[in-house]
């Protein structure tokens, strides 16, 4: 019996979990040197005097004083505790016209040359490039309120990172020489008497989005709090991980907002949480991909509507429609708007198949035909349309009333934002009721049989997933109420599953029959 192709990726995800697992594990517990090896030890361990400096540059290399600003000198330098200090630091005019301002910090023996060999150096940018947001306003305002802001939205500013994180690694840790881990070579120096320096780390996974304040030509002076604590081998080894990762995405074109969803999952977790969100996020793809596959799968194959909502399915497309754009409209992460993309293709092309939809070419034009329907169809379209007329009474005055109050008292970035806002808020907030015809058609048949139960229980596990991924990745308020909703549903759903018996004369998700089968097999 050859195994199913669910089965085989279930393993290979497995196995994939697995590989991973061990791999973070040799990450955070690397492999000490043995006694008789030649190993290199580090220069900490012989608790030297150091002085830490912050130095200001728009160079973004340093070799001398002579193009920097010392910004803090520390002569009494502790690796291995924390501390926190806040500065104004004056900009130069060619970082306020637009420019690049950069921030070098120095590890080096106190009372020696801030230059020589004993000093380790780590540098960073302290600005970067966003397009400014842009600013809401009252629609039904006056004229002096209706102005939005007089800055260029669309075009790419010098933003200021308020905060700066500096890290020295403060494990007493050997490493073999013919072993040294590559992410750690990149940024290890060796003394003169062979002994590593301080692993010095400028922490880029603290840069945040949120964090960033706008510059322009009156912005004199800029706030900026510099943090120090020390950190681990293992942490520190993740984080360069990270941050090669970070670049990678960036050269296949995802945008700094969009890698900042990713580093405040690592960044803002611990690591029980972290190793948490990996397990939950594989699991979230698996039951995906799964549900995807099972669901195309079921409407491939799927000729008639008896017992389904044709209502339900148009409305699932119309509200994952309307999402997507709203999700545009909020600019959310990737990470949110590219599952929210594929699964509105689905969407529309399970409305071709639930419609019986048909392209004819007369030529180069298309004509679109609509399939028969048989009495079964009709029936069951009958109890949709009852349905949907109930709940039409209460549907249609809380969007119109919603959408009303949100043009009058809520400010908006355009006209085009209102429109999107109050067809989400609609879809957000009443969207589970077009879920509900199904649950009458399911009541008046006494009978869930025509469901396509295998995509609809990964979409149910899936469900719950969401409800985690809701308090992990950024994601608009309403979008986040949203995941919560779904479970309501999903436990009606069940119920109904639990009320009405098996009844084997009844047709499956694959339009067949239990005692059709053993006719067959007589």
């Amino acid at each position: 019996m050859k195994p199913s192709f669910t089965f085989l990726i279930s393993g290979l995800f497995l196995a994939y979990v697995g590989h991973s697992i061990w791999t973070i594990y040799g990450i955070f517990f690397p492999t000490p040197c043995p006694p008789k090896s030649n190993c290199i030890k580090p220069y900490l361990a012989q608790k030297p005097q150091l002085e830490l400096r912050i130095y200001t540059s728009l160079k973004e290399t340093l070799t001398s004083e002579k193009n920097a600003k010392l910004l803090w000198k520390l002569d009494d330098f502790d690796p291995s505790e924390n501390i926190e200090k806040t500065f104004n630091v004056t900009l130069p005019a060619k970082t306020r016209n637009n420019g690049t301002l950069y921030v070098h910090a120095l590890v080096c023996r106190r009372g020696q040359s801030p230059f020589g060999p004993w000093t380790v150096l780590a540098s960073s940018r302290l600005t970067t490039y966003a397009v400014p947001k842009a600013e809401t306003f009252n629609l039904m305002g006056g004229a002096e309120e209706a102005l939005p802001n007089t800055r260029i939205v669309g075009k790419t500013q010098t933003h200021w990172r308020k905060k700066l994180t500096v890290n020295v690694m403060n494990d007493d840790i050997a490493f073999d020489r013919m072993g040294i881990p590559g992410e750690i070579y990149k940024i290890l120096r060796v003394s003169p008497n062979g002994d590593y320096l301080p692993l010095l780390y400028i922490d880029q996974l603290g840069f945040r989005i949120k964090d960033i304040l706008v510059v322009n030509a009156s912005s004199k002076e800029m706030p900026l709090t510099i943090n120090y604590f020390p950190i681990s081998v293992g942490k520190l080894r993740m984080w360069l991980h990270l941050e090669e990762s970070m670049n990678s995405l960036h050269a296949l074109g995802f945008s700094e907002k969009d890698t900042d969803e990713v580093k405040g999952i690592f960044a803002d977790t611990n690591f029980y949480f972290l190793a948490l969100t990996f397990i939950v996020a594989a699991f979230h793809l698996l039951f995906d991909f799964l549900a995807f596959k099972n669901d195309i799968s079921y409407w491939r194959n799927r000729d008639t509507m008896v017992g389904l909502s044709g209502r339900a399915v148009l409305w699932r497309s119309i509200s994952t429609f309307i999402i997507f754009l709203y999700l545009m409209d909020e600019e959310t992460s990737l990470l949110v708007l590219i599952p929210a993309g594929i699964g509105t293709i689905i969407e529309m092309w399970k409305v071709t198949k639930a419609f019986k939809v048909q392209i004819l070419w007369n030529g180069w034009r298309p004509t679109f035909q609509l399939g028969a329907t048989s009495e079964k169809e009709k029936e069951t379209a009958a109890f949709d349309s009852e349905a949907m007329k109930y709940l039409s009474y209460l549907l249609y005055p809380l969007c119109i009333g919603g959408a009303g109050y949100s043009l009058i008292y809520v400010p908006h970035k355009s006209w085009y934002s209102w429109c999107i806002q109050s067809l989400v808020n609609g879809v957000y907030a009443f969207g589970f009721l077009f879920m509900l015809p199904q649950l009458f058609v399911n009541y008046k048949l006494k009978s869930v049989a025509h469901l396509p139960w295998r995509a609809f229980m990964y979409k149910a596990f899936n469900t719950f997933i969401d409800d985690i991924f809701a308090f992990i990745i950024t994601m608009p308020t309403a979008h986040r109420l949203a995941c919560f909703r779904d479970d309501l549903v999903f436990v009606v759903y069940l119920y109904q599953r639990w009320l009405y018996p098996v009844d084997k004369t009844r047709v499956n998700e694959y339009g067949q029959s239990f005692e059709e089968d053993e006719k067959k097999s007589k």
